[in-house]
């Protein structure tokens, strides 16, 4: 079986930088990718990444969040940074383009 443990979610002020992780294990990594959801909204994807590490983005975080790769480690990150209070949200991991089964995500809070 394959099993998602996200990790490294916080409560951070406005401007600051988180970096959550996903570990992946039972399967190798294929294509990767993070989503976001808030609270009483829909999940929503944040970043894709491949398995030669080509990556998308949505718009909105294309230009704050940077999504990785370490095959050794079978883990993925996403490094955040000036992170505003429309990023918080619990923070999802999963496979592209099929999913496996959910994680519980770790929290990220931005408040001041």
């Amino acid at each position: 079986q394959v099993q998602l443990v996200e990790s490294g979610g916080d409560l951070v002020q406005p401007g600051g930088s988180l970096r959550p992780s996903c570990v992946v294990s039972g399967s190798n990594m294929f294509a990767m990718a993070w989503y976001r959801q808030a609270p009483e909204k829909q999940r929503e994807l944040v970043a894709t990444i491949t398995s030669d590490g080509r990556t998308t983005y949505s718009d909105p975080m294309k230009r704050r969040f940077t999504i990785s790769r370490d095959n050794a480690k079978s883990t993925i990150h996403l490094q955040m940074n000036n992170l505003s209070p429309e990023d918080t949200a619990v923070y999802f991991c999963n496979s592209m383009p099929l999913h496996r089964s959910w994680g519980q995500g770790t929290q990220v809070t931005v408040s001041s």
